[in-house]
């Protein structure tokens, strides 16, 4: 029978749960502040300063942590951390408000 950890909602050992979330909310938006901007200054610079500015692109990407998409899943379990709690039962397992 899984059991979670009831403060965290949690498996034990799991550790923090997913890569993707980010320690605070304003955190994980400057991060995507970074990320957005130099994805976007990597190619509205080319005109002006020309393909250097595609080095930009890495920068971006580290700070989005890989994707996009990845930074928006991200976003949304640094909003609902603390926030859920996941319950198991000996069929299966559900969320709940903490």
């Amino acid at each position: 029978m899984p059991t979670t950890d009831t403060a965290s909602g949690l498996a034990p050992g799991s550790g923090s749960g997913s890569g993707f979330a980010s320690a605070s909310v304003p955190r994980h938006l400057a991060r995507g502040a970074v990320g957005f901007g130099a994805l976007i200054a990597s190619f509205a610079l080319i005109p002006f300063l020309g393909p250097v500015t595609l080095l930009l692109a890495p920068v971006g990407l580290i700070a989005l942590r890989g994707c996009p998409m990845c930074w928006a899943i991200g976003l949304a379990e640094t909003v609902s951390r603390g926030r859920l709690r996941r319950e198991c039962g000996p069929d299966s397992c559900e969320l709940k408000r903490a």
